[in-house]
């Protein structure tokens, strides 16, 4: 019987990174100043914006980047004593900027920039990867949805579809997007996302009615509750379902068949028999083209589960971790840059603003290269918005957002896009990116 793995936050990394830093401290390099950037070349095919997310959590992961003694024990034979001696001791104190967690991103920008040592910043790339790509991933799907419920509760519902660890990072990502609620409760404790859910068909078909099953949730989680009325006939059973809760039954969910047809049908059924306040909550495989092909039916709430923790279709973003800049011979940051054909990067320290048009509306995303574009105020007052906000300083993390501002920003940051992000089907970016040196 083999042993668990050891869990050290710092071994959720690549082989290479550690081999990297040990050649790079053999030949005297592995000090120098360097400037790290995470961002996309493009949207995942036919999005037209993109959803920051996870910025909380690679915070976390950047606190937690510690070689405790399990993990030094496992990389005997990855590296040589020398090595592991330096990694004993690591600790970032580098400083961090990057997009706040919510804010919508287009191709280039900069939603990290990570300022240390070579041997220090190198070192997060595959953590703060991993965490950016899966929860913006999530977000980026979550928004499209929300914008298609057109303010209609969303409640995520996706961790039996899933690893287990990605359900509550997916939970809590699909919040920041404007998901009321998930079903998981480990996302509950651990970020605070409201949790929500009442039975499945299994409880109906442990009794030995369906009456007998909605009286037993009734009686426990009151008239407010949600009975599902799809395990056998629906019109029996929202008929059972008015006659054990009564016309102030909370809610009925419906798991199957044309939903928007069998919506319309249960809601002219609720009304006449007095249930007019009744909700419908709708499941089953949804995405946010489903949740816009059901926006004239009388629904009142999503649930989301495979699609979304599965990024609609885009499970990741394609972010990449790239060295854009590093101490040159005079102590000078001197550009640098990739030149692989199709994987090209843009060398130089990078800073960012939203351009803003008089009216509120964002026209474009402006990148400077080694220095800050310049803010085109209007005379109305209107002003471009400044993108990178410090996370890190000296290695203490000083950026750190609660949920609730995440969400808040999030629905600042769509709201301000031009018109055509509510549009569903494919289509370039909505606005687009501008360099500026």
């Amino acid at each position: 019987m083999t042993s668990p793995p050891p869990t050290s936050a710092a071994l959720l990394t690549d082989h290479y990174e550690l081999t990297m830093v040990q050649a790079a401290r053999q030949a005297g390099t592995a000090g120098r100043r360097s400037v790290f950037e995470l961002f996309p070349r493009r949207l995942p095919e036919g999005r037209r914006y993109g959803v920051v997310a996870g910025v909380g959590r690679a915070l976390d992961a950047i606190e937690a980047f510690r070689f405790d003694g399990a993990a030094l024990a496992a990389l005997e034979g990855v590296v040589d004593a020398d090595m592991l001696e330096w990694l004993a001791s690591y600790r970032f104190s580098g400083d961090v900027w990057g997009y706040a967690e919510g804010e919508a991103y287009f191709p280039h920008s900069p939603l990290l920039v990570v300022e240390g040592t070579f041997a220090e910043a190198v070192l997060l790339e595959t953590v703060l990867l991993s965490v950016y790509n899966h929860d913006s991933a999530i977000a980026s799907a979550a928004s499209r949805m929300t914008l298609a419920a057109g303010g209609r509760p969303c409640i995520e519902m996706g961790s039996r579809r899933t690893h287990e660890q990605a359900a509550v990072a997916a939970a809590r990502a699909a919040y920041v997007a404007g998901f009321d609620a998930t079903s998981n409760l480990a996302a509950r404790a651990a970020y605070g996302v409201p949790s929500a859910g009442t039975a499945a068909h299994s409880f109906t078909l442990l009794h030995d009615t369906e009456a007998d099953a909605f009286r037993a949730q009734v009686q426990t989680l009151g008239v407010g509750t949600t009975l599902l009325v799809d395990t056998y006939d629906v019109t029996e059973a929202v008929r059972l379902a008015v006659e054990v809760a009564g016309t102030d039954l909370g809610a009925v969910r419906l798991d199957s068949g044309d939903l928007g047809l069998v919506a319309r049908d249960v809601r002219a059924q609720l009304d006449s028999l007095g249930a007019t306040s009744t909700r419908i909550v709708v499941t089953s495989d949804l995405d946010e083209h489903a949740i816009a092909a059901l926006a004239a039916a009388p629904v009142d709430a999503y649930g989301v589960g495979t699609q979304l923790v599965t990024g609609s279709g885009h499970p990741t973003c394609g972010f990449v971790y790239k060295l854009v800049a590093r101490e040159g011979p005079d102590g000078e940051l001197v550009p640098v840059a990739k030149r692989s054909t199709d994987k090209a990067s843009v060398g130089g320290r990078k800073y960012a603003l939203r351009r803003v048009s008089a009216s509120g509306t964002a026209q474009a995303e402006v990148v400077g290269i080694g220095e800050r574009p310049e803010d085109d105020a209007t005379p109305t007052g209107t002003s471009d918005r400044s993108l990178l906000v410090p996370l890190v300083a000296a290695g203490e993390v000083v950026g750190r957002a609660s949920l609730e501002e995440a969400r808040a920003r999030h629905r600042a940051s769509v709201a301000e896009l031009p018109r055509a992000v509510t549009m569903m089907s494919a289509g370039e970016p909505v606005i687009p990116t501008v360099f500026e040196q």
